[in-house]
């Protein structure tokens, strides 16, 4: 099977989008890494792709997995036949958010009622 054109919309940086590299990179695929963070126009075309602000979000053909982790990613990718099994492992974790991301609500500023 020929490989499918993927685009991954991600962070430079994150947790996150680093599983999905992981993944990639375990099962040798090629990919186009659209930086979201640094290229507005990358994170506009993300959101009316996907129609929602949360990365990473990886188009393969003509598939949008939206907000997805890397262990999400090689779930689709081993149900549809494009990569076989692999045992190998990843240099990072597949499925974490950076250690920067808070788990606690950030206050926005809206008024108490």
């Amino acid at each position: 099977m020929d490989q499918p054109k993927i685009i991954a919309y991600m962070k430079p940086v994150c947790g996150w989008s680093n599983g999905v590299r992981a993944i990639f990179a375990k099962y040798n695929l090629e990919y186009e890494d659209r930086d979201i963070i640094n290229n507005e126009d990358n994170y506009r075309e993300m959101v009316q792709k996907t129609r929602q602000p949360y990365q990473p979000c990886v188009q393969i053909d003509d598939i949008i997995l939206a907000d997805v982790s890397g262990d999400e990613v090689e779930e689709y990718l081993l149900e549809e036949g494009i990569v076989a099994p692999n045992a190998a492992e990843t240099d990072v974790p597949t499925d974490q958010a950076c250690e920067s991301h808070d788990t606690a609500p950030v206050n926005i500023g809206f008024p108490s009622r």
